[in-house]
């Protein structure tokens, strides 16, 4: 494999000779957790780390120590770090280490966690090497139980750090993550699990297994939507300021906001970019007639990530693969949102009846597809089947304006039409944001040829969450009488847009379908859409990492 040689290679001469303290910890807590951070530099902010960085921030306030903050690194040892705290006792120097939580009981006499002695006599052996003393022990204070813990440093725990050293830096040459712990009490309290999906590993390989969600059930931050021409995004201390013509000057929270999206000819300054960029904050550009322009790439690091993507987006028979499941998916959708639709139909359901049995014919075809040609011939047959009978789904007393006639674009020539494309518009960057954040390479897909419009693994991804996320609320919203056929919309010629008026309008309806949950029909857990597009994105991956069999199965009940 010379694509995993030449990344080992690249991995030998980027990482340093010596191993932080705190990643000898993760090592020993669980490996992947250490491969996740080491390699493919991935890092989560939850609050248990941040409760722990105000425990360190008390701490310093408060102890009178000889040395506070003391930073020290041996090559020779190969560890570097920054010790909590020393004191001297008796002559003897002793670090201290700091754990917000609660100590090990062993017959209910309080012990360290293995992680953490581990830690604490990594820091004493640094200190050895570093400033040529001898170290006796190291003590760590569990705050929770506001118990002591002595660990005693002899040559059998210097062996074992040196050895940790060792295999940890081995396993940070390897181009092969780890595979999930066997203990899953370690996944309850990791701040990486959103990112492992431990849960999600172990169903993969036990269809029995019912997993807990570890995934977050929500992003609660708001997507900024900058509509009106020439307005100007910046930067001003930790929140951003957004500029309109003849307006007071807005000031928002970077805290509350998880995409900034600047249609038409809005504008953001270098330093807002560079700040959004720094908090991981999305960034994308969208034209002011609705159409989808890019994203701030914004990545560092997954390079392992996307080494193991190439080598497995490069093998034609599991790209066909992936797109059987894909074309399934949104076939079904479609389906399915027919037969929604066929219940609370008044009028004649004789075409749509037949529409959704041929399509459930067409489908059974899919799994028997030899090429991406063919099954593109499939996906069409689907779609030609799907739209032809939309419009059935729209109430009695539609305005004639907003019927639907056959699907059209670049530009929309009709109204619900302009709907479908701006929909879709947001819906692809929505689905780029969630590729940049899990730091895949959103120009290598496994269906859709690239071209001008978007990368192709976001148009694959897209497929899924095209009829939940955009069909079923213009049509839902068009029977619920929401739209204003003259003050939502443009007409110039043959071309119809949404006015700024009518995009206010859709994305106030888009974010609010985004905010509801969808239980997700294999892991059993209930996600909001938001969540959702993530967590597809992360199920991509693990088709390529040995714990597939979880992507593409959201399909419209």
């Amino acid at each position: 494999m010379q694509s995993i040689d030449l990344a080992q290679d690249t991995l030998t001469e980027a990482f340093p000779n010596t191993l932080r303290v705190c990643a000898l910890h993760a090592f020993a807590y669980c490996p992947r957790l250490f491969y996740l951070e080491e390699v493919e530099e991935l890092y989560t902010q939850d609050a248990a780390v941040f409760a722990g960085r105000q425990l360190h921030e008390k701490i310093e306030q408060q102890e009178d120590e000889e040395w506070l903050d003391l930073y020290l690194e041996d090559e020779i040892l190969g560890l570097r770090g920054r010790v909590d705290a020393l004191r001297t006792r008796d002559g003897q120097t002793i670090p201290y280490e700091h754990k917000r939580g609660r100590c090990y009981r062993d017959d209910n006499k309080p012990q360290a966690w293995d992680s953490d002695k581990l830690q604490i006599l990594a820091y004493c052996c640094l200190l050895e090497a570093a400033l040529g003393i001898v170290v006796s022990e190291g003590r760590i204070r569990y705050h929770a139980d506001n118990v002591l813990i002595r660990v005693p440093l002899d040559e059998q725990g210097r062996q074992w750090v040196k050895d940790s050293i060792q295999q940890a830096k081995q396993l940070r040459k390897s181009a092969y993550r780890p595979p999930v712990t066997s203990n899953e009490h370690l996944c309850t309290r990791c701040s990486l699990s959103s990112v492992c999906l431990p849960e999600e590993a172990r169903l993969a390989h036990n269809k029995e297994w019912h997993p807990l969600r570890l995934f977050p059930q929500d992003d609660e931050r708001e997507v900024l939507h900058i509509l009106e021409p020439g307005t100007r995004v910046g930067r001003t201390g930790e929140q951003l300021k957004i500029s309109r013509r003849d307006q007071a000057d807005e000031k928002v929270s970077v805290g509350q906001v998880s995409q900034v999206v600047l249609h038409s000819f809005a504008q953001i300054s270098t330093q807002a970019v560079h700040f959004l960029a720094y908090k991981d904050v999305g960034i994308h550009f969208v034209s002011g007639g609705g159409c989808y322009i890019g994203s701030v790439d914004t990545r560092v690091g997954s390079i392992q990530r996307r080494i193991r993507q190439y080598q497995a987006l490069s093998q034609s028979d599991f790209c066909l693969e992936l797109a059987r499941k894909l074309v399934n998916c949104r076939g079904e959708g479609q389906r399915k949102f027919l037969m929604r639709g066929k219940q609370k139909s008044k009028s004649d359901k004789v075409e749509l009846e037949q529409a959704i049995a041929q399509m459930k014919a067409v489908l059974k075809q899919v799994p028997q597809v030899q090429s991406l040609e063919s099954l593109l011939g499939i996906e069409g047959n689907l779609a030609a089947l799907y739209f032809g009978v939309l419009s059935q789904l729209l109430a009695p007393d539609t305005p004639d304006l907003l019927k639907f006639s056959g699907r059209n674009r670049r530009p929309p020539k009709d109204r619900f039409n302009a709907l479908l494309s701006f929909g879709y518009s947001l819906l692809i960057k929505d689905v780029m944001n969630a590729i940049l954040t899990v730091g895949l390479e959103p120009a290598l897909g496994f269906y859709h040829q690239p071209r001008t419009q978007a990368p192709p693994l976001a148009l694959d991804l897209m497929e899924i969450f095209r009829v939940p996320l955009v069909d079923l609320i213009v049509v839902t919203s068009i029977n619920r009488n929401q739209w204003d056929v003259d003050a939502d919309f443009e007409v110039r010629g043959q071309q119809v847009w949404l006015s700024d008026r009518g995009r206010r309008k859709f994305i106030s309806i888009y974010e609010q379908r985004k905010s509801e949950s969808w239980k997700h029909p294999v892991t059993g857990y209930s996600l909001t859409y938001r969540r959702l597009l993530e967590l597809e994105v992360r199920l991509l991956e693990k088709e390529w990492s040995g714990e597939g069999g979880l992507f593409g199965q959201l399909i419209v009940r």
